[in-house]
């Protein structure tokens, strides 16, 4: 069963903790370090480019991905797991700009997560008709620190739903500049991105970016 909270306009109209207890909606929080963001995002993935990894198994993901930090996650055929190395390039992930550790720990501690200090940032892009399927958060060693994700570019309609895959979900719409929070008693809770939209932003083009950031290690 789906719950359409808000589909036409920005989340700023919503209440923060719209999603529930452990959750923040921090809207066009990144919009005033747009600038820097978007330079450490071309640096970063000028060293680990953009690749659409394949599943356990064997299916192609439609969403291009990315990492920094000192762990990066990735997927193949022998599961999902997060490693030191980009499998690409053979080489240690870009560090994590100090722009981007700013801005994940501002927005935990403006969440209630004062102590958040994300050592992994998945990079994903998303090209229209591309889509994140409903999943856990759970590769991860500690659930005690939350999930911070940052939406760039192209709206999107970001689907949480509950801690089993068959809960409610709730639907809001996530554009450019959006800043969502989940930890504590949501930190479990089943979340996915519905196909993006055709459109083109002003700034970026026909493609939306997310930065999730994660205390991995």
């Amino acid at each position: 069963m789906n719950s359409s909270l808000f589909e036409d306009g920005p989340p700023s109209l919503l209440p923060k903790d719209l999603l529930g207890p452990g959750t923040a909606v921090l809207a066009g929080f990144a919009l005033a370090a747009e600038e820097d963001l978007l330079s450490a995002l071309k640096r970063v993935t000028e060293q680990s480019p953009f690749r659409n990894m394949v599943t356990p198994g064997g299916f192609r993901m439609s969403v291009a991905m990315s990492n920094c930090g000192e762990l990066g996650w990735v997927t193949d055929h022998t599961g999902y797991r997060y490693d030191h190395i980009d499998p690409r390039t053979s080489k240690p992930w870009p560090e994590m700009p100090m722009e981007f550790k700013d801005l994940a720990s501002s927005a935990a501690k403006e969440a209630g997560f004062a102590e958040f200090k994300p050592d992994a940032c998945l990079i994903n892009r998303y090209e229209p008709g591309s889509k994140l399927s409903l999943h856990q958060d759970k590769d991860e060693r500690d659930y005690t620190q939350p999930i911070v994700s940052v939406s760039l570019g192209l709206p999107a309609t970001f689907l949480f739903g509950g801690l089993k895959r068959t809960d409610t979900l709730q639907r809001i719409q996530v554009v450019h500049g959006d800043v969502l929070v989940w930890g504590g008693p949501a930190r479990l809770r089943y979340h996915g991105i519905a196909p993006l939209r055709d459109g083109t932003h002003p700034r970026l083009g026909p493609v939306r970016y997310n930065l999730t950031f994660r205390k991995a290690g």
